[in-house]
């Protein structure tokens, strides 16, 4: 995608630096800042400060994490160092530990001395392969908004919510949940997206500087108004992305996301999880009890960051000193609140019949 007019991805190798960037996005939507990843700590923490963040995007990142650690020392051991220590920056988003496994299983039957070259370019498919995955996502979700947009009176909208950004900067491009927004508009079809702020880090605005810079309408609301809208018939279809879906269909998004599908439910609005499959996580079923919700600092919910009158970023507590906060991550939405996943093999059922007929050779 673009911003102001030049096509970025969220992480690019610099051939000339011989070293990983990406787009820090700790000061987005402010500015937009660039930066190199050139230590195996940088690329931990790139992704424990959510430098970069969104589960694609994740599991591309330790793949050339992983890279890095090869040229450093090829041994077997330093490899399952590496990957003990990249794996353990973000336990939620599987896609880390899909891509560490992608790796090792390609690297280990190698010479020693062909792993580091080898780990580059395997790095580089993953990165590749994730755009294609999120571009291929867009056109089986674009068939959706083309179905709602039949039905609309001439010029009428069709109205989308989503949660948590989803788009291009949470993966190498295009985005998973914005993908089908991307084709929609590419395509002629009137839009508008209400976009939810995602507290505690409110990673929604991302979206909109996305939305904004692809000259998409829509509008910032608060977590908790996407029940009203719904209520009031001002939402057509709930699309969000996922860090993790079980063999049956659970699906595990940021904080927030099951309300979002309860209230999708109760007021019959078609409720779609944007889902690469490298984001399925085959070897667990009931999303609820097996899945790691992990509690992250209680700063993102006592401060919040942003943008002040002079045109400063800087932090302003919210709480009364003392306060402590409560900072679950992530939520699981049961997949019979799931109307259909949208991967990029088409459109199936959230259950463990629909995804193993959509994906057989991967269900193993």
């Amino acid at each position: 995608m673009k911003v102001d007019g030049t096509h970025y991805r969220s992480l690019w190798w610099d051939a000339k630096k011989d070293a990983l960037q990406i787009i820090d996005q700790r000061w987005l939507p402010h500015e937009f800042r660039t930066q190199s990843v050139v230590t195996l700590q940088d690329f931990a923490d790139a992704i424990i400060q959510m430098r970069v963040r969104g589960a694609p995007l994740i599991g591309a990142t330790a793949a050339y994490g992983m890279a890095l650690a090869m040229f450093i020392d090829p041994s077997d051991a330093h490899m399952a160092q590496a990957w003990e220590f990249l794996h353990n920056t973000r336990p939620t988003a599987i896609n880390l530990r899909w891509a560490l496994n992608r790796c090792q299983t390609a690297l280990l039957p190698l010479p020693v001395a062909d792993r580091a070259g080898a780990a580059l370019a395997l790095a580089h498919d993953i990165a590749n392969e994730d755009v294609e995955i999120n571009r291929q996502i867009g056109l089986n979700g674009l068939n959706l908004i083309q179905d709602i947009a039949a039905k609309k009176p001439s010029g009428e909208p069709v109205r989308l919510l989503t949660h948590c950004n989803a788009g291009w900067i949470a993966t190498v491009d295009w985005g998973t949940a914005t993908s089908p927004m991307y084709h929609a508009h590419n395509a002629g079809i009137a839009l508008h997206i209400w976009v939810d702020e995602t507290r505690p880090r409110n990673q929604d605005a991302l979206t909109s500087w996305e939305l904004g810079s692809h000259g998409i309408a829509h509008t910032y609301i608060t977590d908790n108004a996407g029940g009203h809208l719904m209520q009031h018939g001002q939402v057509d279809m709930v699309i969000t992305g996922t860090d993790r879906t079980t063999r049956r269909g659970d699906v595990c998004n940021k904080i927030g996301t099951y309300l979002k599908a309860l209230a999708a439910h109760d007021n019959g609005v078609p409720f779609y999880v944007a889902l690469p499959s490298p984001t399925i996580d085959w070897t667990v079923a009931d999303g609820v009890a097996d899945i790691p919700i992990k509690d992250r600092g209680e700063r993102e919910i006592t401060y919040v960051m942003g943008r002040n009158n002079a045109g400063q970023i800087t932090e302003v507590q919210v709480t009364p000193d003392g306060t402590h906060g409560g900072n679950p991550a992530f939520d699981v939405t049961p997949n019979r609140l799931v109307s259909g996943l949208i991967t990029e093999r088409g459109i199936c059922d959230a259950s463990e019949a629909g995804l193993t007929a959509m994906f057989p050779d991967l269900s193993g």
